[in-house]
């Protein structure tokens, strides 16, 4: 008799064991899931950033643009399977260096707790043209000045070569191009434009930019002469400058408008059934007086790119 009565302890000792065992597990600290953030990369002004959020476990997550919360994206639902994502689409405010952030707080809120996404910084694209008011738009690159050739040619270009690298002693010609949309996107020329020129930091006039025929292609031009003799511009480094364009006042102006015209087919006129004619609605530039004369637009071109990208001045290498 005793001897069954141990053994049914030893039984609940087991069970009992086995349940105290269960019951620790069932009490473990809820752990922090996952989340990491990807994507957010748009140039200002155009389509929106997706922000993609991945995360350990289902649930609700909450995107930020430094401590504030996107709206719209307070409380995104991830996917309900593993790889679990939830997507923000964002508008930026601005361009340049921003710092995203997101919050994730987990269906199962029993093994989990909420979690923060380590920051992630993204550049906002900045626009490098930089055109005031918008009826203007320049178009700007830099080349060589004919006879700069030389050993050094081959690294830093040759004649009328497109670069943004040049060595003391050569001489910079910043090129301009560009159109007007009050003249119904005409070409800017000597024409209708007033005055032109290219200001550089560190040199105290502008530059006059001229209108001119190079070899078939006419295009604005002015030259940088660059070296150590006085005079010349020799300052190492990005060459801070800025192109600008005024246009003459104009006493007429194109203006986009719309007319109807017959719609053609090899030549032909295109019928109806009934034989009637076929006429489709199409744009058109008309001219129309303008009193008093519309002051001319001024445009500004003006680097965004980055310092490596921008026009730099190199010293002569000394080995």
């Amino acid at each position: 008799m005793k001897r069954m009565t141990s053994k049914v302890l030893v039984v609940a000792l087991a069970l009992t064991g086995g349940a105290i065992v269960g019951t620790s597990s069932a009490f473990a600290a809820a752990a922090a899931p996952t989340i990491v953030l990807s994507g957010g990369s748009t140039t200002f002004g155009l389509d929106p950033a997706i922000i993609v959020a991945t995360t350990g476990t289902a649930g609700n997550v909450a995107f930020s643009v430094g401590t504030t919360v996107i709206t719209g994206c307070e409380a995104v639902a991830t996917t309900t399977v593993a790889p679990f994502v939830a997507k923000c689409s964002w508008v930026p405010a601005a361009s340049g260096p921003t710092t995203l952030n997101a919050t994730i707080t987990p269906t199962d809120t029993v093994n989990f707790t909420a979690a923060n996404a380590t920051p992630l910084t993204v550049k906002i694209g900045t626009p490098v043209q930089g055109v005031v008011p918008s009826p203007i738009s320049l178009y700007v690159d830099t080349i060589i000045a004919s006879g700069s050739t030389g050993a050094l040619a081959p690294r830093f270009g040759v004649s009328c070569a497109i670069t943004s690298q040049f060595i003391v002693g050569q001489t910079i010609v910043f090129r301009v191009y560009g159109n007007d949309s009050d003249l119904g996107g005409a070409v800017l020329d000597s024409s209708n434009v007033a005055s032109a020129y290219v200001t550089v930091a560190g040199i105290a006039n502008p530059i006059p930019l001229t209108y001119g025929n190079h070899s078939g292609v006419s295009f604005w031009s002015a030259p940088l002469k660059t070296g150590t003799a006085a005079g010349l511009y020799g300052t190492l480094g990005v060459v801070n400058f800025k192109v600008t364009v005024v246009t003459k006042d104009q006493s007429s102006i194109k203006v986009l408008s719309t007319k109807l015209a017959p719609r053609m087919l090899n030549g032909k006129r295109v019928r109806d059934a009934n034989g009637a004619q076929i006429y489709d609605r199409v744009s058109y530039y008309r001219t129309v007086p303008v009193t008093p004369a519309l002051k001319g637009a001024v445009g500004v071109w003006q680097s965004s790119f980055t310092p490596t990208s921008q026009v730099t001045l190199y010293a002569v290498p000394t080995n």
